[in-house]
């Protein structure tokens, strides 16, 4: 039910749709406009949570098949864990112009309560090691519509805050959302090791540990222990968020973004922040299981993680602060030279030419991990300045084209605005979400290729050399175009 507020109204009742929403005017956030947007971040975060939550649930689900009796190949489990990447980026293509079109409110509790069909369908095909393969491939697709969610929620939040609270807000959604991927490393193995939902569960399964001790384990929890809050976060949404009605925009409206090179600079930027923080973590426990084989690679996996997500607010905050291209310009410059140290502590591959010339012929765990913690460290602080950059890029490139003093024209503008940034916000975030596949992918090659992952890292470093020299001509020089 559409309801009619103003600056001097009673304030909306959540659940309804806010007819007049202007965050940038300094009176109506005060009075209502901040508790609202607040409300409506606090209950995105928990949503978006989940939805890393279920999106990553194959990463740990995978690794105990077969140990359970699912007769797969090797090839067979790593598309199992590929395949929520693959899919959860090109869902974000879409997912990213649903919010004009459906609502923030309606469209964020319809998104999350879709995370009931992967996470039920993995807790009952896992407990029956005679699932069909096919059966599982399509599971792990379906647990895509997490990796879905994140630009959706995305934008729908940047149309809640004003422009200097912007960074702030979309670090908070987003790392604390990105907490799930830690999370889900970090609790499957515990939860599995307890029948904690007794014969509502199911049946528990045997597997051999690398003790060669036989273990009770109940596989399912992995996803069944998602599905009661899942449920909590859809109603939550439905019933105490909003939807707002200038956000409201067609498809054909949002496309006029793929003519606009700020998006595609925009892409490139952000696949070399999240699409590093996501294939890192995607491909951190192989890295550190091919290079130093003593090592438990479960025992550190989450922690680079846990690291870039919590770090992410801080992120944007600092780019509200400092500016969001001068923090993205130097944060690509310290992730450059984090690549360079993660290379140095590697043990030197035999006659690999890429392997660099210094550092301990056997390399050191220890600052190979430590470097890539700064790594995580900085795709946390680059994927909140990045995604800070988009709504002022798009705020400037529609404004300053209006006379200033001719107030129809500049709230037009700014509806515009709003509208195409959260569309960039979206779509960026579908095309970096491919990071989780490749990152992963050319530590494969490079190792088939060469014996060792160098040449990919070396790749990196060259990608992010590209995104310093963008950012910098763009938008961070004295002169830039779009400075912001």
């Amino acid at each position: 039910m559409a309801i009619h507020a103003s600056t001097a109204g009673a304030k909306p009742r959540p659940g309804s749709t806010l007819t007049v929403w202007t965050p940038e005017d300094k009176a109506f956030w005060a009075s209502q406009g901040q508790a609202i947007a607040k409300l409506n971040l606090w209950i995105s975060v928990p949503a978006l949570f989940l939805a890393f939550a279920v999106w990553q649930l194959w990463s740990v689900v995978a690794v105990n098949l077969p140990q359970m009796g699912f007769q797969y190949s090797t090839n067979q489990l790593f598309w199992l864990a590929a395949a929520p990447a693959l899919s959860g980026a090109t869902l974000r293509i879409f997912y990213s112009f649903m919010v004009p079109v459906f609502g923030g409110r309606r469209w964020t509790a319809i998104s999350t309560a879709s995370l009931l069909i992967p996470a039920i369908g993995i807790g009952v095909a896992v407990q029956d090691p005679t699932t069909p393969y096919p059966t599982m491939l399509i599971l792990a697709l379906l647990c895509g519509l997490g990796g879905g969610n994140f630009s959706s929620s995305m934008a729908n939040i940047s149309f809640f805050f004003p422009k200097e609270r912007k960074g702030s807000a979309l670090g908070v959604n987003a790392g604390l959302g990105n907490l799930g991927v830690s999370v889900v490393q970090f609790l499957s193995p515990i939860i599995i090791s307890v029948g904690v939902f007794g014969v509502f569960g199911g049946d528990s399964q045997h597997i051999v540990n690398k003790a060669g001790q036989q273990v009770e384990v109940w596989a399912q929890n992995a996803a069944f222990v998602w599905v009661p809050w899942i449920v909590i976060a859809a109603l939550a949404s439905w019933f105490f968020m909003n939807d707002i009605a200038d956000a409201k925009a067609s498809f054909a409206t949002q496309a006029a973004i793929f003519r606009n090179k700020h998006n595609w600079l925009m892409c490139v930027l952000y696949l070399g922040t999240f699409g590093s923080f996501i294939g890192y973590a995607a491909g951190f426990p192989l890295l550190i299981k091919s290079q130093f084989k003593d090592v438990n690679p479960l025992a550190y996996a989450w922690i680079g993680p846990l690291v870039g997500a919590l770090i992410r607010p801080v992120g944007g905050w600092l780019a509200d602060k400092l500016g969001g291209a001068r923090v993205t310009f130097w944060n690509f410059i310290v992730m450059a030279a984090a690549v360079v140290g993660v290379l140095c502590f590697l043990p030197k591959t035999t006659g690999s030419a890429w392997a660099l010339p210094f550092g301990p012929h056997d390399g050191s765990f220890i600052g190979f991990f430590l470097m890539f913690l700064v790594l995580f460290l900085t795709t946390g602080i680059g994927n909140g300045s990045t995604f800070r950059m988009i709504p002022v890029i798009f705020l400037n490139l529609k404004t300053r084209r209006v006379p200033r003093n001719d107030e129809v024209a500049q709230a037009a503008a700014l509806k515009e605005a709003n509208t195409e940034a959260a569309a960039v916000l979206g779509f960026t975030a579908a095309f970096a979400a491919y990071g989780g596949f490749f990152i992963p992918k050319s530590y494969g090659s490079a190792i088939a290729a060469t014996g060792g992952p160098e040449l990919a890292l070396v790749a990196f470093i060259a990608f992010y050399v590209l995104c310093i020299g963008l950012t910098w001509w763009y938008y961070a020089r004295r002169d830039a175009e779009l400075p912001c």
